[in-house]
């Protein structure tokens, strides 16, 4: 299992690139795990996207969409609410091929590109 100083099972926690506290308690796991039999064992995957996403996505009331690649066109969208800066929840969690039609909400975060040096 993964342990950074991001995640802490005990707490079941990921901390957003605004600096808040994300809770993904097990009641809160267990529907979407069984709505999306897709993401069946993923629950470090989900907390890994909300710390440490590709782009972080406008959401239609509020709410953030975290956007992180999981193979080459299957991407891990993970959507969460900030309710203040000490406190925040995951509401779902979904695969999808259709990131364009995501990022075409608005793009609020994007991963630095690494860049390449010549040899």
């Amino acid at each position: 299992m993964l342990k950074s100083a991001w995640y802490n099972r005990s707490v079941d926690r990921a901390i957003s690139k605004h600096g808040v506290p994300i809770r993904l308690p097990l009641e809160r796991w267990f529907p979407i795990e069984e709505n999306h039999d897709e993401l069946a064992g993923r629950y470090s995957c989900v907390l890994e996207a909300v710390a440490d996403p590709d782009f972080i996505v406008r959401g239609y009331a509020g709410e953030f969409l975290a956007v992180r690649a999981i193979e080459s066109s299957k991407f891990l969208v993970v959507v969460y609410r900030e309710q203040s800066a000490e406190d925040g929840f995951v509401i779902t969690a979904f695969l999808t091929k259709r990131v364009k039609s995501l990022l075409k909400r608005g793009v609020l975060w994007q991963k630095e590109k690494m860049q390449r040096h010549p040899v």
